[in-house]
């Protein structure tokens, strides 16, 4: 049965990004937690406003005190003060569906609202540490988790790892405890996808469950790579400084485009400046093709821990 169906509006308690959450929609994907305490988020099923008799267009607008995400046969979500979010399915939308643009993009909504720092990116447990692995989609931020996460690490984020300061340092916080690859992707990393659900309706994408948690639900941040292609033949990890990481941040943020909609473009470029003051931003271009890619996630993984070592 879907929401859209009819559903009783009991509340399931999770934990996601730092936060605790309240919610009517079931969301398997996240970790249950105690409903100790009030909620930092709120999710229910209900009735989002309308500006007219006109619908919305596709996406993101602000709408009444707040923002309307408008996903056409999906649903409509009204996000409102980094605290709650409103769900009205559209007749027949699958929970599944329900569950990816309310963990994609309506929440990437909340996370800017709140004054959070969300990056287009996955994070991996390194000698107790979180290392940022950020990219445009299709730059092999999932892959590169997968192998990560095949060869024992932790993996704490996969597509959207959320940045935030907790006792005067820079941290990374848990996110959904699962990876999301393509199928050529789970090939690579030999797995079959008939083992595993697809990631929505119709989709080549699956969800791969992460099999061990981090240490923590929020782990320090060591440095942070953008991943990139290089053509040249020859890969190459190097720093990048001043603007130049600042743009990279800037230009990898999750839903980056709700900053200026919202009218936080100050406060965001001052979040990506102060990071960049305090954790290493490196610029790493890879060889495109299967045959390199290990080669170049074992230069990755010895670059980190020679990182770390450092610092």
């Amino acid at each position: 049965m879907t929401v859209a169906a009819g559903a009783a509006a009991t509340c399931g308690h999770y934990r996601i990004f730092g936060l605790s959450i309240s919610s009517e929609l079931a969301l398997p994907e996240l970790d249950e937690a105690g409903a100790e305490g009030p909620c930092d988020v709120a999710i229910r099923i209900g009735t989002a406003p309308r500006s007219g008799q006109f619908e919305e267009p596709q996406g993101l607008s602000l709408h009444s005190g707040g923002a309307l995400l408008n996903i056409v046969g999906v649903a409509r979500y009204w996000i409102r003060g980094g605290t709650e979010i409103t769900i009205e399915p559209s007749p027949g939308a699958s929970d599944r569906n329900l569950r990816l643009f309310l963990l994609g993009s309506a929440f990437a909504a909340i996370l800017h609202q709140r004054g959070l720092l969300p990056l287009h990116a996955n994070a991996v447990e390194i000698d107790g540490r979180a290392v940022a692995f950020m990219g445009h989609s299709g730059a092999g931020k999932s892959t590169l988790a997968a192998w990560f996460h095949d060869r024992g690490f932790k993996v704490l984020a996969d597509d959207v790892c959320v940045i935030g300061a907790e006792h005067g340092r820079v941290v990374a916080h848990a996110g959904i405890p699962r990876l999301r690859l393509w199928k050529d992707a789970l090939e690579l990393t030999g797995r079959t996808h008939a083992e595993y659900e697809a990631s929505f309706d119709d989709a080549d994408k699956y969800n791969v469950p992460t099999q061990s948690r981090p240490t923590s639900e929020s782990i320090e941040l060591s440095h942070v790579y953008l991943l990139a292609k290089e053509d040249s033949g020859a890969a190459a990890i190097t720093r990048l400084e001043g603007i130049a990481a600042v743009d990279a941040l800037v230009a990898n943020t999750y839903r980056g485009r709700y900053v200026a909609m919202m009218g936080e473009t100050q406060r965001h470029l001052v979040q990506c400046l102060s990071l960049v003051q305090k954790v290493p931003v490196f610029r790493a271009e890879r060889i495109w093709g299967v045959a390199e890619f290990r080669a170049q996630a074992q230069l990755l993984e010895e670059h980190a821990r020679s990182m770390m070592r450092a610092n």
